[in-house]
C-alpha cells in the first residue's frame, strides 16, 4: 500500500516546480488580482465613509436630535419642551441673495443663509481660514463660505447686503462641523446671527424658510424617547426629526446605493474572473501532464498529486489575493478623488481589516470553485491515460469535484448573507450569475450538438471549423461561457454609459427658465411683472402660490390612515416623508394632465378639494372620493380627492404632488414663486441686479448655475459607474485569454496533424479565425441580451434612472468586442503555427 507524501515533502516538490514568476499561472493571478482588488477597494471605501459618519454623528448633525419645521419658529410651549429635554441651539435655513458693491458694478449671488444662535455649535469645532475657532457671529458680522466671497468679490472686513440688512464679512469658513447634515444647497453658505433674517425682512408671514433646532440631550438620553415625547405633546405640529445615528440620510442613501452597485460589480468581476481561473488552471495542468504522469509512475498517489498541485495553486491564489488587497487599499484615495464632492467625507488611505478579509475570502473561494474541477480531473486518472490525453481526451469526473465546489459555493453564500448591506440583492445577483452560467453551459452543449448535425458544407475551412466545435476534447463549452460573459461585459458598459448620458440630457435640458424667484409678496406680483417686462419685454413669466405642509392622514373619510401610525412608508410613497411643497390653482397646472376625475370650476366655493399625483395615488391605493389631511403651519386641513394627475417631471417648471382648490388653503399666509424665461443669449445681469434691489426679501436663483452643478454631479456618478464597470470588462478580457490558452494545447495536436496532411500556416490561421468567428457571431445576440438585461437592472432599479440606451453605440461597442475576440484568437494561434510537427509528435 502506497503511503501518502507528507505535506512538507509535497510542498518541497511543489516549490521546485513552481516558477518564481508564476509562469503558467499568471492568468490565475490576474483574475484574482482584479476581483479581489475591486472588492477590497469597494469594502474599504464604503466602510471608511460609513465609519466616519457613525463616529461623528453628533458633530455632523449638530446635536443628538434635530427638530425641523417649515415657515414658522417653534411656539413658546414647543421650545420649552425642547429645553426641558436638553441644551438647545436654534436657527433657520433659507435661500437668499447676497450683493456687494453699488450701481452697475454690483455683484449678486444666490446663497444658503444659515442663521444660528449663541449656543451654536453644540458639538464640534467651527474654524475660520485665519485659524481662529469661532461660534455664532456677533452683531452684523457674517461668516462666508469661500465660494460666496469669491462670487461677491469681497474679503474679511468688506460690507455686503442680504435683503435689507447691511453686513460685514467677519471671516471665511474653513471647517463647518454640521455642513454635511445641511444637504444640497443652491448656493454657498453664509452664516449670520439668528436675529439677522427678521431684520433683513426675510421672515415675513408666508416666507419660505426652515427652522432647525438641535438638542444635546441631558445625561446621554435616548433620542428616540425624546422624539416620542415631542410627538405625543404636539401631534399636529408638522415636525421632522433626525437623530445622530442618522445624521445625514442623503449621504447614507448615496453610500448604500453606490456600495451595493460596486459590490455587485466586484462580484461580477469575480464570477467572470472565476471562469478565467478555471481555464488558466486547466491550461497550467495540461502543460504539466507529463510531470503528473511521471509522478504517478514513480508511485505518487492521486492524493499526492492533488496535494502538490493544490499547494501550487494555493500559493498562486494567495499571491494574487494579497496583490489585489494591496491594490484595493492603494486605490481607495484615488476613488475618493475621482468621486470628488459626491462623497460625504474624505476617506483617505484606510485599512479596514474586516473588508479586506472578506474580499480575500471571496477571491479564494472563487478560486477553489473554478480550480477544483481541473485539479480533480488531473488526479483521477491513471498515468497511461494521462499520457494519452491529447489523442484520447479525458472525461470529467464531476462527482469528485462536488465537495470542494459545493463547499466553496456555500462559503460564498454565507459571506454574502452575513456581510452585505442588502443581502437579498447580493444573493439574487449570485443566483442570477449561477443561472447564467447554467444557461451558457446548456447553450454550449446545444451548439456542439447542432454542429454535429449540421449539413456538410462546400467550404473546407468552414466545414473543419464547424467540426472543431463538436470534436472530442473540443473547448466549446468553456469558449461559449467565456465569450458570452466577455461580450456581455462590453454591452453592459456601453448600455450604462449611454443611458446615464441620455438621462443627463433629458432630465437636465439645455433650455430652461433663466431664473427661479422665491418669496414674491402676493401684493407685489404686478410690480414684479412690470419690472421684468420693462427690462426685457420679451420675457415669459409664470407665477404660482407656494406653501409647505405635510401629509398627516389619507383614505376613506370614515377610516383614514394616520401616517404617524405606519410602521414603514409604503413603496413609492416618498411624499409622506417630511413636508412638501403645496399650491392651489383654478386650472390644471402647466405640464400636468388629468388621468382620472375632474377639475373644479373657476371661483369654486364648496367643499375643499385636492388633486394628487397618480403615482402617489397608486402607491397609497387611493380612490377618487377619498380624503387627505395635511398639516399646514401647525393646523390640520382636510380635502376630498377629485382627480389624479400625470406630472411631467422632466420640465423645469413648478411641479407639485398636491394641488388644492383655492378655498382649501389660500387663506394661509404665503408668498408666490415665479419662473422668468428670457429668450436669446443677451446679458441678464442688469435684470438680476434690479430684482435683488427692488425685491430684497425675495430669493433669485440662476438656473444655469444649478444645471451646471447638477450635470457635474451626474457626470461624476457616471464616471464612477464606468470606472467600476470597467473592472468587469477587464475580467472579461482575462477570461477570453484564459479560454484561448486552455484550448491551445488541444489545438496543437490538431494543427500538427493538419500540417502533416499538407495544410499551410495561412489555412490554419483562417481555420482558427473561422471557428472563433462562428462562435462569436452566434453569441453576439446572447451577449446583447445578457448585458442589456444587467444594465437595465442597474439603471432602473439601482439608480432609478430611465432606461435610455443608445442602441447604435451599444451595438458598435459589441462589434468592437467581437473584433477584440478575433484579435485574441489570432494572437493565440501564432504560437501554434510556429510548432514543429516532428517535435510535437515525438512528445505525444
Amino acid at each position: 500500500m502506497n503511503r501518502s507524501l507528507p505535506w512538507r515533502t509535497a510542498w518541497a516538490i511543489a516549490r521546485r516546480d513552481l516558477n518564481r514568476r508564476f509562469r503558467g499561472l499568471r492568468l490565475l493571478l490576474v483574475c484574482l488580482f482584479l476581483g479581489v482588488g475591486a472588492l477590497a477597494a469597494i469594502g474599504t471605501l464604503t466602510g471608511a465613509i460609513r465609519g466616519e459618519i457613525e463616529r461623528n454623528g453628533q458633530e455632523i448633525l449638530g446635536g443628538d436630535l434635530e427638530v425641523e419645521v417649515w415657515q414658522r419658529p417653534p411656539s413658546a410651549e414647543e421650545l420649552a419642551l425642547f429645553e426641558e429635554i436638553g441644551r438647545v441651539s436654534g436657527g433657520l435655513r433659507m435661500q437668499a441673495n447676497a450683493s456687494a458693491g453699488s450701481g452697475e458694478e454690483s455683484l449678486t449671488a444666490p446663497v444658503e443663509l444659515k442663521a444660528v444662535d449663541a449656543n451654536w455649535p453644540l458639538y464640534g469645532r467651527f474654524t475660520l481660514q485665519s485659524g481662529r475657532e469661532a461660534g455664532a457671529p456677533q452683531g452684523n458680522q457674517a461668516w462666508l463660505a469661500e465660494g460666496a466671497a469669491q462670487r461677491l468679490g469681497i474679503e474679511p472686513g468688506d460690507p455686503f447686503r442680504i435683503g435689507t440688512a447691511e453686513l460685514t464679512v467677519g471671516g471665511i469658513i474653513e471647517e463647518e462641523p454640521d455642513r454635511l447634515s445641511e444637504g444640497f444647497a443652491l448656493g454657498p453658505t453664509i452664516i449670520v446671527a439668528d436675529h439677522i433674517p427678521a431684520e433683513a425682512g426675510l421672515t415675513a408671514p408666508g416666507a419660505m424658510y426652515e427652522s432647525k433646532y438641535r438638542i444635546a440631550l441631558d445625561g446621554g438620553g435616548s433620542p428616540d424617547i425624546a422624539v416620542e415625547r415631542i410627538e405625543d405633546a404636539f401631534p399636529s405640529a408638522g415636525f421632522d426629526f433626525r437623530t445622530a445615528d442618522r445624521a445625514s440620510p442623503g449621504a447614507d442613501r448615496f453610500v448604500s446605493r453606490m456600495g451595493d452597485f460596486l459590490v455587485l460589480v466586484g462580484l461580477a468581476a469575480l464570477v467572470i474572473a472565476g471562469i478565467g481561473i478555471g481555464g488558466g488552471v486547466s491550461s497550467y495542468l495540461e502543460a504539466r501532464r507529463s510531470s503528473i504522469a511521471t509522478l504517478k509512475i514513480l508511485g505518487a498517489t492521486s492524493g499526492d498529486i492533488a496535494r502538490i498541485y493544490a499547494l501550487q495553486l494555493g500559493a498562486a491564489s494567495l499571491a494574487g489575493a494579497v496583490a489585489g488587497l494591496a491594490a484595493g487599499v492603494a486605490i481607495t484615495p484615488l476613488l475618493g478623488y475621482a468621486l470628488g464632492s459626491l462623497l460625504p467625507v474624505d476617506p483617505g488611505l484606510v485599512i479596514d481589516p474586516p473588508a479586506l478579509l472578506r474580499a480575500a475570502a471571496f477571491g479564494l473561494l472563487v478560486a477553489l470553485i473554478f480550480a477544483a474541477p481541473p485539479l480533480v480531473r488531473a488526479r483521477s486518472f491513471p498515468a497511461m491515460t494521462i499520457m494519452r490525453a491529447r489523442v484520447s481526451p479525458l472525461a470529467m469526473q464531476w462527482r469528485d469535484a462536488l465537495i470542494p465546489v459545493g463547499g466553496g459555493l456555500l462559503g460564498i453564500v454565507a459571506l454574502v448573507l452575513i456581510g452585505a448591506a442588502q443581502p437579498l440583492l447580493s444573493a439574487g445577483f449570485l443566483a442570477g450569475a449561477a443561472l447564467l452560467l447554467g444557461l451558457l453551459a446548456l447553450l454550449g452543449l446545444a451548439i456542439r450538438k447542432a454542429a454535429a448535425r449540421a449539413p456538410r458544407l462546400r467550404s473546407t475551412m468552414l466545414r473543419i471549423a464547424i467540426a472543431n466545435l463538436h470534436r472530442p476534447g473540443a473547448q466549446t463549452g468553456a469558449l461559449v461561457t467565456a465569450l458570452g460573459f466577455g461580450l456581455a461585459a462590453f454591452v453592459l458598459l456601453a448600455a450604462i454609459e449611454t443611458s446615464i448620458e441620455a438621462n443627463i440630457q433629458r432630465t437636465l435640458p439645455r433650455e430652461a427658465p433663466n431664473y427661479f424667484v422665491l418669496d414674491i409678496p402676493r401684493d407685489r406680483i404686478g410690480e414684479f411683472e412690470m419690472l421684468v417686462k420693462e427690462e426685457r419685454a420679451e420675457a415669459t413669466i409664470r407665477s404660482v402660490p407656494t406653501l409647505r405642509g405635510r401629509i398627516l392622514a389619507y383614505g376613506p373619510e370614515d377610516s383614514m390612515i394616520r401616517v404617524a401610525d405606519l410602521e414603514e412608508i409604503p413603496e413609492g410613497a416618498w411624499p409622506l416623508r417630511g413636508e412638501r411643497g403645496l399650491t392651489y390653482s383654478d386650472t390644471v397646472p402647466e405640464g400636468n394632465s388629468l388621468t382620472q376625475g375632474e377639475w373644479w370650476s373657476v371661483d369654486y366655493e364648496g367643499e375643499p378639494l385636492v388633486s394628487i399625483d397618480e403615482e402617489l395615488a397608486e402607491a397609497l391605493d387611493l380612490q377618487l372620493g377619498d380624503y387627505l389631511t395635511i398639516g399646514l403651519l401647525g393646523v390640520e386641513r382636510s380635502a376630498r380627492i377629485t382627480s389624479f394627475r400625470r406630472i411631467d417631471w422632466d420640465s423645469m417648471g413648478f411641479n407639485f404632488i398636491l394641488v388644492f382648490s383655492p378655498n382649501a388653503i389660500a387663506d394661509a399666509p404665503h408668498n408666490l414663486a415665479a419662473t422668468v424665461d428670457l429668450p436669446g443669449s443677451t446679458d441678464s445681469g442688469p435684470l438680476l441686479r434690479q430684482l435683488v434691489r427692488n425685491f430684497p426679501s425675495s430669493s433669485v436663483i440662476e438656473i444655469g448655475q444649478v444645471l451646471t452643478a447638477a450635470r457635474t454631479i451626474l457626470r461624476q456618478v457616471g464616471n464612477a459607474v464606468l470606472a467600476a464597470a470597467s473592472v468587469a470588462v477587464l475580467a472579461g478580457i482575462a477570461v477570453l485569454l484564459g479560454a484561448i490558452a486552455a484550448a491551445r494545447a488541444s489545438r496543437l495536436y490538431d494543427n500538427v496533424v493538419l500540417r502533416v496532411l499538407g495544410a499551410s500556416r495561412s489555412q490554419l490561421l483562417w481555420l482558427q479565425l473561422a471557428e472563433y468567428g462562428v462562435l462569436a457571431l452566434l453569441l453576439a445576440g446572447v451577449a446583447l441580451a445578457l448585458g442589456g438585461a444587467a444594465a437595465w437592472g442597474i439603471i432602473v432599479y439601482l439608480f432609478e434612472f430611465d432606461w435610455l440606451p443608445d442602441w447604435p453605440r451599444v451595438i458598435a461597442v459589441l462589434g468592437g468586442g467581437l473584433a477584440l475576440v478575433l484579435g485574441f484568437a489570432l494572437a493565440g494561434s501564432l504560437p501554434l503555427l510556429r510548432a514543429k510537427p516532428a517535435q510535437v509528435l515525438r512528445e505525444l
